[in-house]
């Protein structure tokens, strides 16, 4: 316990000194005092001079004014110095890094840093004066808003410097999407510490924001209901941006459009149809809707029955089957894995041959070439081995004529 005691007792120290040491206030006084003790001891300073200096302004020596006027005026002439100074300290640790993303921060901080040297220039130069309790904390709550308006300017510049650059924000989000959405999600906090900032800034004067908070509820509540689909799009497009269920230049379909995707905005996604329409799909229908993307298929499906006529033989039907299994399995743009060729059900007009297969190529156009010359192929097949297709008909067989029918006949 005398241990623990102790080592608190030597950390108030410490702090406690530091806080002496550093603090800019009692520094200047102190100079002040030793360079005005300087002065009247070591040159003769006239009687007349010292009783101008003794004269009152506002309650505050004339001598006491002109201390407030030379302190301020050093910061202000040093603030650029002064802020260059704390970044080349600043510098030092932030060289040790690997990533640019720190020098790119201290750069875009340091107009104020500079500000933020005035502000500390006012503060130390009016603590020379004195006035009245109401004016000071008038003169308090001013200096505050102003600190609080410097740190939302520092978090404000270093979003915009996010939203800006297009390279840093690639780097963490690879996808158009992603960037979309990481620009969106900026510019609402860029809002928000706007908003926190006033806040901050009322609550410092003494306004009690607690209503305002409240009627602010009640008005985000009126206008979540009344704006409602813009909620539901919004969000629908962050379901997007996360799930990335397409992307642009994929070929989807919905229950509500087919096509090729655009563009993907916050509101709404794009999708060009193959009439050549442009079609404006609300986010929240396609967060919500089962979406077909044919581009994310690795290969093609070909599926047909081919009908052949009741005329064909078995041992036809068998040297078909071989030849068009030979055929598919030594086709290079035919897909190995599945290649389904059997004969499968007696039709009312035909023999039936249930053909299922898959072309490598995905593309609408290379497609329909493929299953092209692969039809006429099979056609060759069942012609070449004597074979033809069926068409729809029926067949009538009469067991019986009357007599009087056949004596006419």
């Amino acid at each position: 316990m005398d241990t623990n005691a102790t080592l608190e007792h030597n950390s108030s120290l410490v702090t406690n000194t530091f806080h002496e040491i550093t603090d800019v206030t009692k520094i200047t006084h102190a100079l002040n005092s030793s360079l005005e003790e300087l002065i009247l001891k070591n040159i003769p300073v006239p009687q007349t001079v010292l009783d101008v200096f003794s004269i009152t302004l506002f309650g505050n020596a004339l001598g006491k004014w002109l201390t407030f006027l030379l302190v301020f005026m050093l910061f202000l002439l040093l603030r650029k110095q002064l802020s260059k100074l704390v970044t080349l300290i600043a510098l030092k640790w932030v060289k040790k890094t690997e990533t640019t993303l720190d020098d790119e921060i201290l750069y875009v901080v340091q107009r104020p840093i500079a500000f933020g040297m005035i502000i500390l220039g006012f503060n130390v130069a009016f603590s020379f004066l004195h006035f009245s309790s109401e004016f000071s904390l008038m003169i308090s709550h001013t200096m505050a808003t102003m600190t609080i308006g410097l740190f939302a300017w520092v978090l404000y510049r270093i979003i915009k410097l996010f939203e800006s650059s297009n390279d840093l924000i690639s780097k963490r989000f690879k996808t158009d999407n992603g960037i979309t959405l990481a620009k969106l999600l900026l510019s609402i906090l860029k809002t928000i510490v706007l908003i926190i900032a006033g806040m901050n800034i009322l609550s410092t004067w003494g306004i009690n924001i607690t209503g305002f908070v409240a009627s602010l509820g009640l008005v985000g509540m009126a206008m979540a209901l009344a704006a409602k689909d813009t909620a539901s799009n919004f969000f629908g497009s962050m379901v997007l941006f996360t799930d990335k269920p397409f992307k642009i230049g994929d070929w989807i379909k919905t229950p509500e459009v087919e096509g090729t995707i655009e563009s993907i905005g916050v509101r709404s996604t794009k999708v060009r149809t193959f009439a050549r329409a442009l079609v404006s799909v609300p986010n929240g229908n396609l967060a919500n809707a089962a979406i077909l993307n044919w581009s994310e298929m690795n290969k093609r499906q070909i599926k047909m029955t081919l009908g052949l006529t009741y005329s064909t033989t078995a041992s036809q039907i068998k040297t078909i089957l071989a030849e068009m299994r030979e055929l598919l399995k030594n086709d290079e743009d035919i897909h190995q894995q599945t290649i389904y060729i059997h004969f499968t059900e007696f039709q009312d007009s035909a023999l039936g041959i249930f053909c299922y297969f898959f072309t490598k190529t995905t593309k609408w156009g290379e497609y329909m070439q493929v299953r092209e010359r692969i039809n006429l192929e099979l056609m060759e097949i069942v012609e070449k081995n004597g074979a033809g297709f069926a068409f729809p008909s029926q067949s009538l067989y009469v067991e019986s004529m009357p007599d009087e029918m056949m004596r006419e006949a």
